[in-house]
């Protein structure tokens, strides 16, 4: 009985399904930006067999519906048990070469290599993958031809059976965002919720009057959430700075305020605007507005370093607009958090602007990820050509931001995606992990705009239509961390790239969506027009950071 189950089973699936499905599934194992590791790779696996295996059952159906001829009882047996064959061959070596694919980028990253890959267990987690995504589809299927079939007592078969898709596709597609999509939503929200109220042992609660989260403060600290609590304590101490530099320094200033802070956006950039006023941020040399990516948090990378550089006279504020991480919201709500930030640079940007242009400090805008986007949110050119801020820092700026965008399609001729070079280089430069900021012949305008991303970025080079074309980025000459053996494949490259954005923050220091300190140092030095500090210190600073 089970040994002829097993038979139905096997003869109900297509031919050009399992053939094209292992094509897909094979396709899924070459590199793409970020290594994977055996669970992520199963999943992926899984999803690129039933894309596959979906588009060659419609290929079936259209040409069965186009009433062409099909080979039929035995000769149609012996084309599945041949085109298993094959496939079982294939998922083999495709199996057995993933694990050489991963070390390729694994290598250039400087990670050390791994002897396997796991192929057993991905091939396992594929296979329930694929099964879930069939009972899926099988309810598609029997939701479609319920509501055809009644339909058909009062419209011909072929309307009925139009009308039972449309149906069944609003069903599904209403069942996915409004029940599964949401709940899913939900249960993210409240768990970076929970995980934002959490008090770190580590973080405590400053007693320094000049402090945001002191009790002189107009902010509270357990209202500033794990982020803004983690950014106001990590921050350099003066005497840190000054026993690097050899000289006195000043205590950097930071202000945050969080999610609970305050009601809106705009009531907590009022907030933040009051707190900068109290503390002094308007005495310093160097000004910094913030927009932290979605959860909140502020790259300490950026911000320790630009302390230093500038001996400790900074202040920096940002306020929190989410709990979620970037690419979720990027994918659910692209354009979440652009309000805040454009709450919080009119209040400061405001107030700057009415202080004597030779007594207030230069000011700068400064946002990684979803942060980089709503940075280039915050502000429209003609609003502040009269009296012009100093310059902006965006790293891993998101697929979807516009103005990168549009940059980065208006290239100069002869640069690459990943690292274009746009005009004449006076006004907004691209740099990587090797510095390519210091263009000759090139000079800066009044305002300096530098975007550091890395071309092993899921995030940044993410492409919804690499479903059906290669993306610019793939071209030659590619990202000196991109691995030669990537290829781009229809539907899978997508996949995988999108998989890649998902987890683009576990790449190692200097790679994927996680940016080194010396690559900020190089950035910052051009943005801010640090001047005085020998080429032998710059490298010292670098090593100082690569030991942290």
């Amino acid at each position: 009985m089970i040994k002829n189950l097993a038979s139905r089973l096997w003869l109900s699936f297509s031919t050009t399904g399992l053939l094209l499905g292992t094509l897909f599934f094979a396709a899924s194992f070459t590199p793409s930006l970020i290594p994977r590791a055996y669970l992520v790779q199963g999943v992926l696996s899984g999803f690129a067999f039933g894309a596959g295996y979906g588009i060659g059952v419609f290929a079936s159906w259209l040409w069965s519906y186009l009433e062409l001829p099909q080979p039929r009882g035995s000769v149609g047996t012996w084309i599945k048990q041949g085109a298993s064959a094959i496939c079982a061959l294939v998922a083999f070596v495709f199996l057995w070469k993933a694990t050489g694919w991963q070390n390729s980028i694994r290598d250039l990253m400087g990670m050390e290599p791994v002897d396997s890959v796991y192929p057993l267990r991905i091939a396992l987690i594929a296979l329930v993958t694929f099964a879930l995504l069939l009972v899926v589809a099988r309810l598609f299927e029997l939701t479609l031809r319920l509501i055809a079939g009644r339909l058909r007592r009062y419209v011909p078969r072929r309307v009925a059976n139009v009308i039972g898709v449309a149906a069944a596709l609003a069903i599904f597609t209403s069942l996915a965002n409004g029940v599964l999509l949401r709940y899913a939503l939900h249960v993210a929200d409240s768990s970076y919720r929970a995980f934002d109220e959490l008090i770190e042992t580590d973080a405590v609660q400053p007693t320094d009057p000049a402090k945001t989260g002191s009790s002189a403060s107009l902010l509270d600290w357990n209202d500033l959430g794990r982020a803004g609590r983690e950014f106001i304590a990590s921050g350099p101490f003066a005497k840190d700075i000054g026993a690097f530099l050899g000289h006195e320094a000043r205590e950097p200033i930071r202000v945050y305020a969080g999610l609970n802070s305050a009601e809106t956006p705009e009531a907590r950039a009022r907030l933040a605007l009051d707190e900068l006023k109290r503390v002094g941020g308007f005495d310093r040399s160097v000004l910094v507005i913030v927009t932290p990516t979605g959860t909140g948090w502020v790259d300490a990378a950026a911000m320790d370093t630009l302390e230093y550089l500038h001996g400790g006279d900074v202040a920096s504020a940002a306020i929190q607009y989410s709990y979620l991480a970037s690419w979720l919201s990027l994918l659910v709500e692209p354009g979440y958090g652009g309000e805040a930030s454009r709450a919080l640079f009119h209040e400061i940007y405001g107030y700057w602007t009415t202080l004597p242009k030779d007594h207030r400090p230069k000011l700068y805008l400064y946002g990684l990820s979803l942060g980089a986007m709503n940075t280039e949110r915050s502000n429209e050119l003609f609003e502040v050509l009269a009296d012009p801020y100093q310059g902006a820092l965006l790293s891993g700026p998101p697929f979807s931001s516009s103005i990168w965008r549009s940059i980065t399609n208006r290239r100069n001729e002869g640069s690459p995606f990943w690292l274009p070079r746009f005009r004449d280089g006076s006004y907004v430069r691209f740099t990587s992990q090797q510095n390519a900021l210091a263009i000759a012949g090139a000079h800066w305008g009044p305002m300096r705009v530098v975007y550091l991303q890395y071309a092993s970025d899921s995030v940044t080079f993410f492409d919804p239509l690499s479903f059906y074309r290669a993306p610019e980025w793939m071209s030659e000459p590619r990202g000196p961390d991109v691995s030669p053996s990537l290829r781009w494949y229809p539907v899978v490259s997508f996949l995988q790239l999108l998989v890649d954005m998902a987890t683009a923050t576990t790449a190692p220091m200097g790679h994927g969506h996680v940016y080194a300190p010396q690559h900020y140092i190089d950035a910052w030095i051009e943005v801010t027009d640090v001047k005085g500090w020998p080429a032998q210190d710059i490298d010292r600073l670098k090593a100082h950071f690569r030991q942290k």
